[in-house]
């Protein structure tokens, strides 16, 4: 059953991905009312699916690949609809949903048998990945609000040209980019707290020799880059393409992050 859920929240994840278009781009808010009913029920669908599934795998933490990939589709999908509830704006959802579509998708027909590699001891292990899974959803986030800035500011910046005759979004300039700096700002103390937990874990099992693994000083890396993003945004009033190339930059070491598994003794990926 762990699968048909999963499954049944990614044909609503789709139908959502689909509504949603008309609803944020061609004025169309009636779409609404399916996209986020949808997008809802996939979620408690979801939830449902990866209880179960952790629970049937005799563990309260993704250890899996395909799991770990679910939970970041159902974070990604709790965010969106968060940012739904506080501003009544479906726009995000042009980027996120097929996102979150993709993860969930590939988690529920494409099932991984990859794990870590060292055993899980301890309920701490849970939140160090939660934590560190909802700061690389707000980077994402905070990612594609930026493109949707610049997407919206080019459109008014030149009206009366072939650019005027884009469907314009439904949020003005000021609420995208404080969505862009508030998933940011939502993302730092749980970045920061990820990695306290799990660096006081692991020096009982590696001492010193943590600090060096490639995965580790990657992950302080993006720790660091986070806040200088978040300083300049700040300081700065970082807006349009400049903000985009910034996001971007962050987002491209959480990928060199996640590459690092590969390499890295602490958090490596193996197959059975």
């Amino acid at each position: 059953m762990t699968l048909l859920w999963l499954r049944l929240a990614v044909v609503l994840y789709g139908i959502a991905s689909l509504a949603v278009l008309p609803a944020a781009l061609y004025n169309r808010p009636r779409w609404s009312q399916f996209a986020i009913p949808a997008a809802i029920g996939a979620a408690g669908l979801h939830f449902v699916s990866l209880a179960e599934m952790l629970n049937a795998a005799h563990h309260r933490l993704p250890v899996e690949a395909h799991e770990v990939q679910s939970l970041l589709a159902l974070i990604l999908a709790l965010l969106f609809l968060a940012v739904y509830w506080r501003h009544r704006s479906v726009s995000l959802g042009i980027f996120v949903l097929p996102i979150v579509f993709l993860l969930a998708g590939l988690a529920a027909f494409r099932p991984g048998q990859e794990s870590f590699s060292q055993p899980v001891h301890t309920g701490w292990v849970i939140v160090h990945i939660v934590l560190l899974l909802a700061a690389y959803a707000g980077l994402i986030v905070s990612l594609l609000a930026s493109v949707l800035y610049l997407i919206q500011e080019r459109r008014l910046k030149n009206k009366g040209s072939r650019l005027d005759r884009l469907p314009a979004v439904d949020m003005p300039l000021e609420t995208i980019d404080q969505i862009a700096l508030k998933t940011l700002l939502f993302g730092l103390p749980c970045m920061t707290a990820g990695l306290l937990i799990g660096t006081l874990m692991a020096q009982a099992d590696y001492g010193a020799r943590y600090f060096a693994d490639p995965k580790i000083l990657l992950t302080f890396g993006l720790w660091i880059a986070y806040i200088v993003s978040i300083f300049i945004r700040r300081s700065s009033g970082l807006r349009g393409r400049r903000a985009v190339y910034l996001s971007s930059l962050i987002v491209l070491v959480v990928l060199f992050v996640w590459a690092a598994n590969q390499f890295s003794v602490v958090h490596r990926f193996a197959t059975p």
